[in-house]
């Protein structure tokens, strides 16, 4: 991969952590912590010199990208966003499954032009890849049209 397609693929994994965030602030059901280690390891770059810190952040680096809390308090969800192009089941089982290595319970997020898919981890693996569209309970039709018309305006350069 040349620079400038890492490059691409960088700034759009970017857009779709902001999409969901940002839909997800809309909902005004949860709480949302970013999570991931683009977050965490700059403050813990100043203890590198500890022996205890490499442990840690080998950790972090594999960490979700987010942390929901619900309103109610009462539930939490750690959720790993990605985007794909053309999501595929296989993708979806490999994702699932290195999140589950360290990080159980996890969810993951998937923005395509396609529409928004979510679900937890375990059952993505039972399911051998497969993925439901994110469920409207999550976020209403209406605000999953809005946020996927954003996706697809900076995907399609329009």
């Amino acid at each position: 991969m040349s620079d400038i397609e890492f490059s691409k693929s960088l700034i759009k994994g970017r857009i779709a952590e902001i999409v969901f965030e940002q839909m997800f602030r809309t909902t005004n059901k949860f709480s949302i912590f970013h999570f991931g280690y683009e977050y965490t390891l700059p403050e813990l770059a100043q203890y590198q010199h500890l022996t205890q810190v490499k442990a840690v952040t080998d950790n972090i680096k594999d960490a979700p990208d987010f942390v929901l809390i619900s309103k109610e308090k009462e539930e939490v969800y750690l959720v790993e966003v990605k985007y794909r192009h053309y999501p595929s089941k296989k993708d979806n089982l490999k994702l699932a499954r290195a999140l589950l290595k360290r990080w159980n319970p996890a969810y993951l997020f998937v923005a395509s032009p396609e529409g928004f898919f979510f679900g937890p981890c375990n059952t993505i693996v039972t399911n051998k890849g497969e993925i439901g569209s994110l469920f409207t309970k999550w976020a209403s039709q209406k605000d999953q049209n809005e946020y996927l018309q954003l996706l697809k305006e900076f995907e399609l350069g329009h």
